[in-house]
């Protein structure tokens, strides 16, 4: 297959960098892939795979050798205990991980339309709660989310692991604040598309199941700890709340988000069938 790699040298140190530095990941334009079905799904999304590694000592599973025979991207044999550290499971050597290229950040990769739904997630902390809301936007047919602000990274091994592969299957779009994103709704509206603008609050006028879902929705979600920024709050048409009865005094964001992906999917399964 051609260059293999069996010590530590420079091109196993690009690799490790990609897992545990943010900032070199972005000034390369790409991310490391773990797992199958991440990486089944990202091929089959299309997204650029620039490179394939593979197990020396591993006999392939028809998946990895389909991977490895169809997909255009440099092939490396990798020595089974890098590719063990690579892969960041004690007691398991992956047998093919995958160096994907970033899409651009661009609002534009987002579809637009009567009945959008965008979740965004304002200055999460977390990447696995990034990776858990995107999985959920992914279940309950949101056409993107947005990250905004000082954010934990969409790609960072963490995230794309919560994900489960929905990373690849929805636009996934990071912001650094939220008058970008308040600009590309204005550039909805004039194209005459009522989006509206709902925050999750503890404290909304509304219950989730009063707000009308079917309408193109923005909805928000904020910092695990502070909740939305001041900008955000003031950018709202309609703050929204999820009813709780027992004794926890909060949801976790990515579950609150969650709660609320599932009754704007509710919502729109009910109205379809009228």
């Amino acid at each position: 297959m051609g260059l293999r790699v069996s010590g530590r040298n420079a091109r196993f140190q690009q690799w490790q960098a990609l897992l545990g530095n943010r900032t070199k990941r972005q000034r390369r334009g790409e991310f490391l892939v773990q797992g199958v079905r991440p990486i089944t799904m990202a091929i089959e999304h299309g997204w650029q795979i620039r490179e394939l590694l593979y197990d020396t000592s591993a006999q392939l599973s028809r998946w990895a050798r389909k991977a490895l025979d169809t997909v255009r991207a440099e092939k490396i044999a990798v020595s089974p205990e890098l590719m063990q550290e690579l892969g960041e499971k004690v007691d398991t050597v992956p047998e093919l991980l995958a160096v994907a290229a970033m899409p651009e950040d661009d609002l534009r990769r987002i579809p637009v339309g009567p009945t959008m739904l965008t979740a965004v997630f304002d200055r999460p902390t977390s990447p696995g709660n990034i990776g858990t809301l995107v999985r959920s936007a992914d279940a309950f047919g949101a056409s993107g989310v947005i990250i905004t602000g000082h954010a934990a990274d969409v790609y960072d091994p963490k995230a794309v692991r919560a994900s489960t592969g929905s990373l690849f299957a929805l636009p996934v779009v990071q912001m650094p604040s939220h008058q970008a994103v308040l600009s590309w709704v204005a550039d909805v509206r004039a194209d005459g598309i009522g989006m509206s603008i709902v925050g999750t609050d503890e404290r909304g006028a509304l219950a989730a199941a009063e707000y009308d879902f079917t309408q193109a929705t923005l909805t928000l979600v904020g910092n695990e700890t502070t909740g939305l920024s001041s900008g955000w709050r003031a950018a709202c048409d309609q703050f929204v709340r999820i009813p709780m009865f027992g004794s926890a005094s909060s949801l976790n964001a990515a579950t609150a988000a969650t709660v609320v992906l599932y009754e704007s999917a509710r919502q729109r399964t009910a109205a379809a069938r009228q």
